[in-house]
């Protein structure tokens, strides 16, 4: 791994030429993780990036870059062939891999080569994870595969893929985890205590570090081994994070109109 580097940020934004209060106290990054020093992670990622004969690329809503919790420098620090870009949707002309795949599709190969991991919908089904490594094991057993994952909150993911789907719809299966969603259950945290840092909204979501390592931990010879190294560095992560917010309790459900009682 590459030696850490400090730099300082602040924000000047509100002073003025007349402001007499002391300027705004500097933050001190990693130069390495990109996180604040208190809450650096280099401790607990990979002494060298990963590599996987699986390339993931990550499309990124751009509110989703400046959370707290957002695991994707954790993913493309501790995976060799992980890269992110900022986007609302994806379209040709965007990604060179992924045009690539559009514009040299094999008719004969009945293995898939290009992935996007989202749960199905009634007007877009997905094959689980485990017909996947079926469909693999009958083809080339998933070498050169290429992951495509969306980190948003669910609302805007489910937006991104929607509007992706016409592209996508070309080259790529939809894929999505064994158990997928049950929008009746409560969502879990990724925090196992009384401290919730980021609600998932209904049972079966989880972070997109976690879909991304549940993915390779089926496709990958060394799975398990990934899997176990990417959900160690998320847990230290929310750890160290926690100890700068104040413990929330998720807000109760909702019941549906038709289901309330006067």
């Amino acid at each position: 791994m590459e030696e850490n580097t400090v730099t300082t940020t602040a924000d000047f934004s509100a002073t003025t030429a007349t402001d007499t209060s002391p300027p705004p106290q500097r933050r001190s990054i990693c130069g390495n993780c990109s996180r604040p020093l208190p809450v650096c992670l280099c401790h607990a990622l990979p002494a060298s990036p990963i590599p996987t004969a699986t390339q993931i690329i990550i499309v990124q809503h751009p509110h989703e870059s400046h959370h707290k919790l957002n695991t994707i420098p954790l993913l493309t620090r501790s995976l060799l062939h992980a890269t992110a870009f900022i986007s609302r949707k994806l379209r040709p002309n965007l990604h060179p891999l992924l045009d690539s795949l559009r514009n040299n599709i094999n008719d004969n190969d009945h293995s898939p080569r290009a992935i996007y991991l989202f749960p199905p919908s009634s007007s877009s089904p997905a094959v689980s994870l485990s017909e996947l490594k079926n469909m693999l094991n009958e083809g080339d057993g998933g070498r050169g595969l290429v992951l495509i994952v969306f980190d948003a909150t669910w609302k805007h993911a489910r937006e991104m893929v929607k509007a992706s789907e016409g592209y996508l719809g070309q080259f790529a299966l939809r894929v999505c985890l064994d158990g997928g969603l049950n929008e009746e259950a409560e969502g879990g945290s990724i925090y196992e205590s009384e401290l919730v840092l980021r609600k998932e909204p209904c049972g079966g979501c989880v972070t997109t570090a976690e879909a991304v390592a549940r993915f390779l931990r089926v496709v990958e010879p060394n799975g398990p081994e990934i899997e176990s190294k990417i959900i160690g560095s998320l847990r230290e992560m929310v750890r160290l994070q926690a100890r700068f917010l104040k413990p929330m309790k998720p807000r109760p459900r909702l019941l549906r109109q038709s289901n309330q009682k006067d």
